[in-house]
């Protein structure tokens, strides 16, 4: 009888597995979704923004966030998803998470792209469980339709992040504290 509640016990626990197994979302159209999210807020940065034409050339690859959401009242946080692009082709993708805490009221949702200059950059996010945004990221945010400053598109920094499409009811958008986590979508 012990040998037959061990073996029932494995097998339950092997079934359950499987049945988690299922839901990894491959096989899914979220793939799909996320590539035509990125396609679209890709047309707009360039019809806005044309100097990022000159950042997409000189990268050696993008992670585009099509759309981040970010909330707060004390408490905040943000999250969204997207897909590193090398070469203009989706390779992986991740989800960006955020939590902050302090004097903060509001909700605010934006696009934003970081540009890898470098293949060490690159390599370096590509390689991480989990890569937090940093020191490391040179900010380009144009304002207004304005066009990219000049030093940013002949910038040395690793990585550019550009943050556009600002909507709600809340002030700034940086990327600190910021952690990317590869999925499967």
């Amino acid at each position: 009888m012990n040998n037959f509640s061990r073996r029932g016990f494995a097998l339950a626990l092997g079934a359950t597995s499987l049945t988690a197994a299922c839901a990894n979302g491959v096989g899914s159209n979220g793939g799909a979704r996320i590539d035509a999210r990125v396609d679209a807020t890709l047309n707009q940065m360039y019809s806005q923004y044309p100097g990022t034409n000159t950042l997409r050339a000189k990268s050696t690859g993008m992670l585009v966030m099509p759309l981040v959401t970010e909330a707060g009242l004390g408490l905040g946080g943000a999250y969204g998803r997207g897909a590193l692009r090398i070469n203009d082709v989706t390779v992986d993708y991740y989800s960006v998470a955020k939590a902050s805490g302090g004097l903060q009221i509001g909700a605010q949702q934006y696009a934003h792209v970081l540009f890898f200059m470098t293949d060490e950059a690159l390599l370096n996010f590509r390689r991480s469980p989990g890569w937090a945004a940093g020191a490391n990221v040179e900010y380009a945010i144009p304002s207004g339709g304005e066009t990219l400053a000049a030093e940013t598109t002949t910038s040395t920094a690793p990585i550019i992040a550009v943050i556009f499409g600002q909507s709600g009811l809340r002030l700034g958008a940086t990327l600190d504290g910021t952690k990317y986590t590869r999925i499967i979508p």
